[in-house]
């Protein structure tokens, strides 16, 4: 089975060093009150201004501090680490929070962003030997704030496969709150099982042209964080009852991206490894001889996308990450 290797982490930081600082080009989720908010990226972000847009930038530092804290004796560990110690900084992070302090920045980056800030966060607090975390902190419970806010109003999940699903910010915040807010991890659990309990039969109409998150998928990962092993096998056999005759069929083959100097379209690169990382997981709920189908299908899925996390800068400022969450399941790392 394709693992996380040196080789990779060499390469994936590298990918994420060469665009974390980039500031153009750069898509914004900004809402302009007035002409004084007519402002370039890093203006607005002191952290957060790379990678084309800011939720790739934040989930580009969790990959590289991810890599750092696996890897500590590469050579590109020392440049991590010189590259967070002057942006993670106390003032740095607080012009981030300062941001969220604005009319009409209730919906920034809600909710994949969010997920993503809290799950770096989480890796931030893994590395004792600096103060990442602690700089960090205030701006990863403002966001904690807001999913406690907006969960309990949201009153359908969304289920598309793109930034706005609501099973991915679920299973990523829900790492996080087990570890940092016991609350928000009782309050993720409810909301999971009033949004997905009694799904059944899963048709999985998927992928969609521009999506990628497995939106069947990723609501099982998401079910299985916040259920035990026996209740979450029921629930799964429920969800996609003929996984056993290979059905739906969907679920096992990878997608064909037609042209990955489309954004829109190398999404489906994603949509690949997001697949690689949910079979991986999930494989070790399964009995034997599914479990076995679950793998393979996985490594098909990394085999259609790994070779591609660079070469367009459409996939480059984003796929890595996505290739590290697939390369390290179902590890303990």
């Amino acid at each position: 089975m394709t693992d996380l290797t040196p080789a990779h982490a060499d390469r994936f930081a590298r990918i994420a060093l060469g665009h974390v600082m980039r500031e153009f080009p750069h898509k914004l989720d900004h809402v302009m009150n007035g002409p004084e908010d007519v402002r370039g990226p890093k203006e607005l972000h002191p952290i957060f201004h790379g990678s084309f847009d800011w939720h790739s930038c934040v989930h580009s530092w969790w990959m590289m501090l991810t890599l750092r804290r696996l890897f500590p004796d590469r050579p590109f560990a020392a440049d991590v680490t010189a590259l967070a110690d002057f942006m993670l900084t106390e003032d740095k992070a607080a012009g981030e929070l300062a941001y969220l302090d604005r009319a009409y920045s209730g919906g920034f980056e809600r909710p994949y962003g969010w997920a993503w800030l809290l799950a770096l966060h989480g890796e931030a607090a893994r590395h004792p030997d600096r103060d990442w975390a602690a700089n960090l902190e205030p701006l990863a419970r403002e966001f904690a704030e807001r999913f406690k806010l907006f969960l309990p109003k949201q009153g359908y999940p969304i289920r598309t496969g793109t930034h706005y699903n609501t099973a991915f910010a679920l299973d990523l915040a829900h790492g996080w709150a087990s570890d940092h807010d016991s609350a928000l991890a009782e309050l993720i659990v409810e909301r999971a099982g009033f949004y997905y309990g009694m799904d059944r039969d899963c048709q999985a109409w998927e992928p969609g042209g521009d999506e990628f998150l497995s939106s069947a998928m990723i609501e099982a990962l998401a079910m299985k964080a916040v259920m035990d092993a026996p209740a979450f096998r029921g629930w799964f056999a429920d969800f996609l009852p003929r996984l056993d005759i290979g059905q739906p069929t969907s679920l096992f083959t990878p997608a064909v991206p037609s042209d990955r100097s489309d954004g829109k379209i190398a999404h489906l690169d994603g949509f690949n490894l997001c697949r690689a990382w949910c079979w991986r997981e999930i494989a070790a709920t399964l009995d034997e001889n599914m479990a076995a189908q679950a793998r393979e299908t996985a490594e098909r899925h990394l085999a259609a996308s790994l070779p591609h996390v660079e070469g367009d800068y459409m996939g480059e400022h984003w796929l890595a990450s996505f290739a590290v969450l697939a390369l390290l399941a179902p590890g303990a790392n």
